[in-house]
């Protein structure tokens, strides 16, 4: 890489979902700090960005197509906003609402107050629900007097779940909240990968009762108790929308650094200079000094398929689920259930064909006209992955006959809308740790070359954001050592 230090650093970045466009934005600002600039290629094979956020609107509706909003007791996508200039567009949840409901045959009943995923920070809410069984409470408590697991070797939730609590507890609570989270089967997902929290909760405390009570004392001392189900005091979304920041990350950047509709179609090395060629399917190639490589994990694996067959392997060795969100608009008068909550989880055993349901105009203000509901319908995922093969009309009567039946709808939709996953959500079953350790040992044969998103190691706003960043540093320190020039 000699004599090359005259001309801007250049950095590819193929995808722009949040993490690759957090990527740029976090290049773009530290690029001038350095003593040689970043020169910003973003490569987006669609015809718009934000990956799985998108929003549409349309008479007075405000439509997410993918997250809604995001968690704020991880940090980052909420310190993205405000860096951005997004602070005063953050709102919350509607405090009137904090709860959410799971059907039990066929009718919808609140989540035990304080039931935060898989463990209950009030004993008396879950005691008095009739979401369990007697036999299944009594199997739950024993998990006060059960031995804790020492070890740290991995477990699925459902093997996890199932030894500590119960099946019943499994079946009725945790795996309809879990899996609205990651559209999986609790059967394959690793404990470890997802929620390491609770496996550390059994280790520290002997059970994960006697933890979560602990953590309800303290949270209602500091003033943030109440809801169930999901914290929804810790979610918060943009008042426009959240298509608002990606929307402010791509207009962050320099002028032409961002290109739509250009896919890539392979990366390799280009030697002997040391840098990296990025094909395109259509016009010529470039030359990068670092490529990051912001898509799912098999969009990865072709990219370096010619570079690295085993990396190209072990990124395909991470599986995907494909999900649908169907939205529906009635008439707030067509609806007899009074929606007092955010939405309702759907245990599998019910049979049911969709995941759950979220009731977007509860949840947040203004997501639709005055005396109208809008709703969100979740279908498909791990464990219902054929439905994702039906038409988007099939998908749509689906949807219809479900929301119907659960919440008393009379009437035709007013407004509807399918929005796709393909093969968007990864899946962190059993063992994922251990190939995401083996990828970044790979990769890390070829500088230059970083791997980015929530393939990896986590998958919701704040983790992508979190990963974005992640991923830029790791660039800044490439070029900074190759370079062999420091960060002023």
């Amino acid at each position: 890489m000699s004599n090359v230090s005259a001309r801007p650093h250049r950095v590819v970045i193929i995808g722009a979902g949040l993490s690759g466009l957090t990527a740029a934005y976090r290049l773009a600002e530290r690029s001038a700090t350095l003593r040689s600039p970043i020169e910003l290629v973003v490569l987006e094979a669609q015809d718009r960005i934000g990956g799985a956020i998108w929003t549409d609107r349309i008479n007075d509706f405000t439509l997410e197509g993918g997250a809604d909003s995001f968690i704020t007791n991880k940090p980052h996508a909420i310190e993205l906003c405000r860096s951005l200039g997004l602070g005063d567009q953050l709102i919350g949840t509607d405090d009137r609402f904090r709860r959410s409901f799971v059907v039990r045959k066929g009718r919808l009943v609140p989540v035990p107050e304080g039931f935060v995923l898989m463990a209950p920070q009030r004993l008396w809410p879950l005691i008095t629900s009739p979401i369990l069984s007697w036999r299944g409470k009594l199997r739950m408590l024993c998990d006060l007097v059960l031995p804790a697991r020492r070890d740290e070797a991995d477990e699925s939730l459902a093997s996890f779940v199932r030894r500590r609590l119960g099946r019943e507890a499994l079946d009725r609570l945790v795996q309809p909240l879990v899996g609205g989270i990651y559209t999986a089967d609790p059967n394959d997902l690793s404990l470890h990968a997802t929620l390491p929290q609770f496996p550390q909760m059994e280790r520290e405390h002997g059970s994960l009762i006697r933890a979560a009570l602990r953590q309800g004392r303290a949270a209602r001392l500091e003033g943030q108790g109440g809801g169930s189900g999901a914290r929804y005091s810790l979610f918060q979304t943009l008042s426009h929308g959240m298509d608002t920041l990606p929307k402010a990350l791509a207009a962050s950047l320099p002028a032409g650094s961002l290109r739509l509709g250009t896919a890539a179609r392979r990366v390799a090395r280009h030697e002997p200079e040391g840098t990296w060629r990025v094909e395109l399917l259509d016009g010529p190639s470039l030359e990068a000094d670092a490529v990051i490589l912001a898509v799912e994990a098999h969009a990865a694996a072709r990219l370096v398929d010619g570079e690295d067959k085993d990396l190209a392997l072990d990124l395909r060795s991470i599986p995907y689920a494909s999900s649908a969100i169907v939205q529906l608009a009635y008439p707030r008068d067509h609806v007899t259930h009074p929606l007092d909550g955010f939405g309702v989880v759907v245990p599998s055993i019910e049979g049911r064909e969709i995941l759950a349901v979220s009731f977007t105009s509860v949840k947040f203000p203004d997501r639709a006209p005055e005396g109208s509901v809008l709703l969100r319908v979740f279908i498909g995922g791990a464990l219902q992955a054929h439905l994702f093969e039906r038409n988007d009309e099939e998908l749509t009567a689906i949807a219809r006959r479900e929301v119907e039946q659960l919440l008393g709808i009379s009437g035709a939709p007013i407004l509807s809308q399918v929005a796709r996953h393909s093969r968007a959500m990864p899946q962190y079953t059993l063992g994922h740790l251990d190939r995401v350790a083996s990828i970044r040992s790979r990769a890390k044969a070829h500088p230059g070359l970083i791997l980015t998103g929530n393939a990896y190691s986590g998958v919701g706003v704040p983790d992508c954001a979190r990963i974005g960043q992640e991923a830029a540093e790791a660039v800044l320190r490439l070029l900074t050592n190759a370079r062999g020039r420091a960060v002023a």
